[in-house]
């Protein structure tokens, strides 16, 4: 029979020595990530516009919060520059990853983005060209996304939606929905697709949110109910601020537990005079 070995007496300093190995552990991991969270949301920064189009009666704003995992560098973009003829264009978008391929990859999706709009004459055209040209490259990635344009002489707001998460909107007396278009399928997976363009006009005041899936949607958390979150939330906020508007609806990612990277583009439009 193996002899039994004597119970191990663990000292006090023992147990101080081991708490005081694993509290510096731990503050040593927080602050890497500390550091790489900040890395990351310096570099979506320079990724992502520095300023949004906005003119009498249309007021934006947006948000954008690294993902949790991997690199934290991530594909969620958002977009807003005027064009030639005197309307705004605005996109939002999600790349398949979030990591240093996929942030490369939305750099150059967006500026595309830009490029096709200005020779264009719809949003679903400009997602037609989109996905023409992501076809004809050597990106094996895909991405969804929604593209809007605003004329701000009828009011009229064209949509066209490639794959992407749906808008929500609200206005001040309380009105408020969930935007369901029809759309097509994520740019970069398949030639031919179409675009639906739905045309609406911004006859009150109200709000416009465009968002992308780390906002609603995480991994016990259903999109439907991020949406209907989303929407309480827009519907409180229709007559707020946009910029403040755009964080109480980046607060709902927060409850999601999603690990991704989330965008959130407001349009905080005046009913006209």
């Amino acid at each position: 029979m193996t002899p039994r070995r004597p119970p191990r007496s663990t000292s006090a300093d023992d147990l101080l020595h081991t708490l005081g190995r694993l509290t510096a552990q731990a503050r040593e991991g927080a602050e890497r990530q500390r550091a790489r969270v900040e890395l990351a949301e310096a570099l979506q920064r320079e990724m992502l516009p520095s300023t949004l189009p906005g003119i009498p009666g249309l007021r934006t704003a947006a948000r954008y919060s690294p993902a949790r995992d991997g690199l934290d560098i991530g594909g969620d973009w958002y977009d807003g520059f005027l064009l030639s003829g005197g309307s705004l264009a605005f996109s939002i978008g999600d790349v398949q990853g979030h990591d240093v391929e996929a942030a490369a990859f939305m750099g150059q999706l967006r500026f595309g983005l830009r490029a096709v709009a200005a020779a264009a004459d719809d949003p679903g055209e400009v997602l037609s060209r989109a996905n023409e040209l992501l076809l004809s490259s050597d990106w094996n990635l895909f991405a969804t996304c929604t593209f809007l344009r605003y004329d701000p002489e009828t009011r009229e707001l064209q949509s066209a939606r490639a794959g992407h998460v749906p808008a929500v909107w609200a206005t001040v007396d309380g009105r408020c929905g969930i935007v369901e278009d029809e759309g097509g399928l994520p740019l970069g997976m398949l030639p031919g697709g179409g675009y639906p363009v739905t045309r609406r006009r911004l006859d009150a005041a109200g709000a416009w949110v465009l968002l992308t899936d780390g906002v609603v949607e995480g991994p016990e958390f259903p999109i439907d109910v991020g949406l209907a979150e989303v929407a309480r939330v827009v519907r409180e906020g229709a007559g707020a601020d946009p910029d403040d508007l755009a964080a109480e609806v980046m607060k709902v990612a927060d409850s999601t537990g999603h690990a991704d990277d989330a965008a959130v583009l407001v349009l905080r439009h005046e009913a006209p005079s």
